[in-house]
C-alpha cells in the first residue's frame, strides 16, 4: 500500500458536500442520496481519509438504540447512508482511498481510486466506471471546505 508522505498535499482538512451525482452512460444524472444529500470527507495529516454521505431527512428508529432497529429500518438506514475510511494517497490528479472499513461490506480491502480536481474553494472527485443500483456510472461528487 503506498502511503502519502510529507502529506503536503492541499486534500488536507475537512469538505463539506455540495452534490453526489451519477453520470449515467447517457448522460442523465441521477442523485443516489437525493439532490440535497450531505456529508463529509476528511483527509487527516497521518494519511486516513473519512467519508460520511447520508440522504438528508432519514427516519429516525422507533427506539434510541442503533443496534435496535427493525428490518425496515435498518435496511433504510443502511440505504440513505454511505461511510468508509481507510489510508489515502495522493498521486497528482488523483487520490487512491486503501479502505479498511465501510457500510458496504465489499468495499473493505479495496482501492477506491478518484479523480481529484481543484476549482477555487472547490475540490471534485469523480469515479468512472462505479456500480451503483446496478449500472455501470462515473460519480461525481462536488465538494468545499466549510465555513465557520
Amino acid at each position: 500500500m503506498k502511503r502519502t508522505q510529507g502529506l503536503e498535499t492541499p486534500l488536507l482538512g475537512t469538505w463539506s458536500l455540495l452534490s453526489w451525482y451519477n453520470e449515467m452512460e447517457d448522460g442523465q444524472r441521477v442523485y443516489p442520496m437525493g439532490a440535497d444529500a450531505f456529508g463529509y470527507i476528511s483527509y487527516a495529516p497521518d494519511g486516513f481519509v473519512f467519508v460520511h454521505i447520508a440522504a438528508a431527512g432519514r427516519v429516525p428508529f422507533a427506539v434510541n438504540d442503533p443496534l435496535g432497529g427493525t428490518i425496515v429500518e435498518d435496511s433504510a438506514a443502511m440505504k440513505s447512508h454511505i461511510t468508509y475510511a481507510g489510508r489515502f494517497a495522493h498521486q497528482g490528479e488523483r487520490v487512491v482511498h486503501y479502505v479498511t472499513t465501510a457500510s458496504c461490506p465489499n468495499w473493505v480491502g479495496t482501492e477506491q481510486t478518484r479523480d481529484v480536481r481543484f476549482r477555487g474553494n472547490k475540490l471534485q472527485l469523480s469515479a468512472a466506471g462505479a456500480i451503483f443500483q446496478g449500472a455501470r456510472v462515473t460519480a461525481c461528487l462536488e465538494w468545499e471546505r466549510p465555513t465557520p
